[in-house]
């Protein structure tokens, strides 16, 4: 038994991972009174700024306020314990909206979270299959054609409650969700938009004066206090607040706004359904979440590594990425059973979490615990902010999200290909889902990778031009140099080269040198060439060929007594083999 899970380790090196690299890491260097002190003010600051976000991005993903805060309260806490970042900050962010808003509207809140626990299981076995460093193989393009196309989406979702329009049914397409808002336009209230165009304009203009204090904080409090005000004065005003558009039960008593309570255990599947029931757990539904739960953890995996990049640039630290998902997949298996909704690492908390001076993990624990006693606290305050004003909010933090000018000047800079690709997943983004944009940016990036790497390697014959001769070679042998790797459309363009070889010559030398790396293309292309030279009665000498082109070779199965070749290991052998075997043959 012993022997068979030897085997069992041997043959899975990558299953070996370190759960809560960046905490242990942290600890081991020595936790002191002053590093808690920095990340207690680290974890204050992020806190209040996590709080209106994370509210407004649960409002924006279909569900009511409270169960993004119950996300960054459990999952942001059990995220960071068990994290690959010191400084990470995880929980609901902009880049899910686009995902949670149409499983929310088709499934309810009960699908909502079923679908994030699902992910989570996905996340895990990416990390346990050290899927962590293959993220950052995603093309630049890729990712910022689709990050822009979310903060479209998402911008174009806040006018419903910036302009208070009254749309009673939000279709998932975006071009139907534009028609809709039109044709909603003549329901719109001015009291709302006022509110909202206020705590826009205080947003904006709050970071030009100071950055001490978070602009969303001083903005959501002045907006609140106005439209509490305003109606003692002026009777026809009124806006929609959290207040008026959510409620909860309790004792069986129906009460508006959010509910003084924390994160308590329940089974998601007990949530309702769009209709209002309690979601059945069934197979059927399990098979219908899954395209949307493998959507969660893909970008849930991208989002968040992209941002422990950002943080490693912040900090100076370095993070272990395969600990990383594992810890964002056990985060959003638990926080869905305390009614959190999917987590994943935020670029902009964890980038104010370092710049407040937080050291450890520890300062994203406190962030999640400055939350919870938030809401058991100011609930009811918190049930003033007005809906308009959540959206302004989020339509700042669309703005940041798009990059609007890094975008723009990609395009003007960027090769042709690359701005085709980030055009075109901008483009699928916003016209069908990020899914979609992903899996055909990454094809596309793919084939256009191709195409350069068969542009890049080349295939000429050098003859006596040849570096390692010291004398020319036999009239009856020719040299061929190979540079670059020998795979896709590469391959085929040696074959083609390779194979045309002009009477009176029999042996050919290649040069593989340069060749680092080969693959199953390449190599039915060379078994190509050797067959069509050895129709010609040529001896094919591979000299100087690599470790990993090598293996391939032996892979193959290759005949080490075949008329048709030899392998030699340098190149200077390959030509003393083809010199003495020329003159032999009278060449």
């Amino acid at each position: 038994m012993r022997r068979r899970y030897e085997q069992l380790r041997a043959a899975l090196p990558h299953v070996q991972l370190q759960p809560a690299a960046a905490l242990r890491r942290a600890w081991k260097q020595g936790y002191t009174r002053e590093i808690f002190r920095a990340d207690l003010v680290a974890g204050i600051a992020v806190g209040v700024v996590a709080l209106p976000l994370s509210m407004a991005l649960a409002i924006a993903s279909g569900v009511p306020p409270q169960h993004g805060l119950y996300t960054a309260i459990v999952g942001g806490a059990i995220i960071a314990i068990l994290g690959g970042s010191k400084v990470q900050v995880s929980g609901p962010t902009a880049a899910f909206v686009v995902l949670l808003a149409p499983v929310s509207a088709r499934y309810g809140l009960g699908g909502l979270l079923l679908a994030t626990a699902m992910a989570g299981v996905i996340l895990i076995a990416m990390g346990v299959m050290r899927m962590g460093r293959l993220i950052q193989f995603i093309p630049y393009p890729v990712t910022t054609g689709f990050t822009a196309g979310i903060a479209v989406v998402i911008a174009t979702l806040q006018f419903k409650d910036l302009l208070g329009l009254d749309v009673p049914h939000t279709p998932e397409k975006y071009l139907e969700r534009v028609g809709e808002l039109f044709r909603a336009l003549p329901s719109s209230r001015w009291q709302d938009f006022a509110v909202g165009a206020f705590t826009l304009i205080v947003l904006l203009l709050v970071p030009r004066f100071t950055k001490r204090v978070p602009a969303a904080l001083i903005a959501l409090s002045l907006a609140a206090a106005g439209a509490t005000l305003l109606p003692h004065v002026i009777p026809q005003f009124s806006v929609a607040t959290i207040g008026t558009r959510f409620s909860y039960v309790a004792d069986g008593v129906v009460h508006g706004g959010l509910p003084q309570l924390p994160p308590l255990p329940v089974l998601p599947w007990n949530f309702p359904a769009a209709d209002g029931h309690p979601l059945v757990l069934s197979l059927e539904l399990v098979r219908s979440l899954l395209s949307s739960a493998f959507a969660i953890a893909v970008l849930g995996a991208i989002a968040s590594l992209l941002s422990a990049v950002v943080a490693d640039g912040l900090s100076g630290k370095r993070h272990d990425p395969d600990a990383e998902l594992v810890a964002q997949g056990v985060g959003n298996i638990i926080a869905p059973f305390f009614g959190g909704i999917a987590a994943t690492g935020a670029i902009a908390r964890t980038a104010t979490n370092v710049r407040a001076g937080a050291r450890t993990p520890i300062a994203a624990v406190i962030h999640s615990v400055f939350l919870l006693v938030a809401i058991a606290a100011c609930a009811p305050l918190l049930s003033y902010l007005p809906m308009a004003s959540m959206a302004a909010l989020l339509l700042v933090v669309a703005w940041n999200m798009s990059e609007a000018r890094h975008f723009l000047h990609t395009v003007r800079v960027a090769p042709k290909s690359d701005v085709l690709i980030l055009l075109t997943c901008f483009s699928l983004t916003i016209l069908f889902d990020m899914v979609v944009s992903v899996t055909f940016g990454v094809l596309l990036a793919a084939l256009l990778f191709m195409k350069r790497m068969a542009d890049v390697a080349d295939v000429r014959m050098v003859g006596d031009r040849h570096s390692q001769l010291l004398e020319p070679l036999p009239q009856s042998v020719l040299i061929y140099e190979i540079a670059g790797p020998l795979f896709f459309g590469a391959a085929q363009k040696a074959a083609s080269v390779l194979g045309d070889v002009q009477a009176g010559v029999s042996i050919v030398i290649i040069d593989m040198r340069a060749v680092p790396i080969m693959d199953a293309t390449g190599l039915v292309n060379l078994e190509s060439v050797l067959a069509k030279l050895n129709e010609a009665k040529v001896l094919v000498i591979f000299g100087g060929v690599q470790k990993q082109p090598m293996s391939v070779f032996d892979h193959a199965d290759w005949p080490k007594d075949d008329a048709r070749f030899l392998i030699c290991e340098t190149i200077q052998e390959a030509i003393a083999q083809a010199r003495s075997r020329g003159a032999g043959s009278g060449g």
